[in-house]
């Protein structure tokens, strides 16, 4: 069943866009870590299972989706774990930690839910205590091209959207101090963000536009 649903995804992805794919090079080829993207839109998610070619990926996925009959069939095969976003999920905690010390790939959305503005938004710092916590090498992806509103337009016109996928360099966060823990996490977050924002055109950089720490990172590009 995954196989098929792999094979209908890129079928259903080939027809409505053309899709570039920058940066193999730096997914390691085994071994858990965490990928860290930016989220304009729906297809984000399959936008993973078109780009890897493996199923030991996990995504965590807002509670509220768990309601669609639809989305709760297909995350038995895509891996999703429905969290709870505004208060403490420990059972869905343990579960993501679990799974990670057994080797398979986490994906993270940091600003932890869809961008309605079609640039980046402000992370949320939980997903950087998580990533901290975890101390796995962190993979940045920017996606650009996926924002709702286009992919809609475009098929109502018969065009075929330009989707970008840009994988960056892995790093690793510094284990959370037990002082300035907050200050810290914010730091954290701003590392993650700043480094998906080096990889997306201009236009989706957002509230990350004019960050000090992109400044750095484009100028050593």
């Amino acid at each position: 069943m995954r196989n098929f649903l792999r094979w209908l995804l890129r079928i259903i992805v080939n027809l409505i866009a053309k899709v570039e794919i920058h940066g193999y090079e730096n997914v390691p080829e085994s071994g858990a870590f965490v990928i860290a993207t930016n989220h304009l839109g729906m297809l984000d998610a399959g936008m993973l299972f078109y780009a890897l070619n493996r199923w030991d990926v996990f995504i965590p996925v807002a509670e509220k989706w768990e309601k669609n009959a639809f989305l709760r069939w297909a995350g038995r095969y895509a891996n999703f774990i429905f969290i709870d976003r505004f208060n403490p999920d420990l059972k869905a905690m343990r579960k993501i930690i679990g799974l990670m010390e057994s080797g398979n790939i986490l994906v993270i959305a940091p600003e932890g839910t869809r961008s309605r503005a079609g640039s980046m938004i402000e992370g949320r710092p939980g997903v950087s205590y998580l990533a901290a916590k975890l101390n796995r090498p962190i993979i940045p992806v920017g996606l650009a091209g996926t924002e709702d509103n286009v992919i809609l337009s475009n098929i109502k016109h018969f065009r075929r959207s330009h989707i970008v996928v840009t994988a960056g360099k892995p790093f690793t966060l510094p284990p959370l101090p037990t002082k300035e823990r907050d200050a810290e996490l914010k730091r954290f977050t701003d590392e993650i963000m700043c480094r998906i924002a080096a990889l997306v055109p201009e236009k989706y950089r957002g509230v990350y536009a004019q960050h000090p720490r992109l400044r750095e990172l484009l100028a050593v590009k």
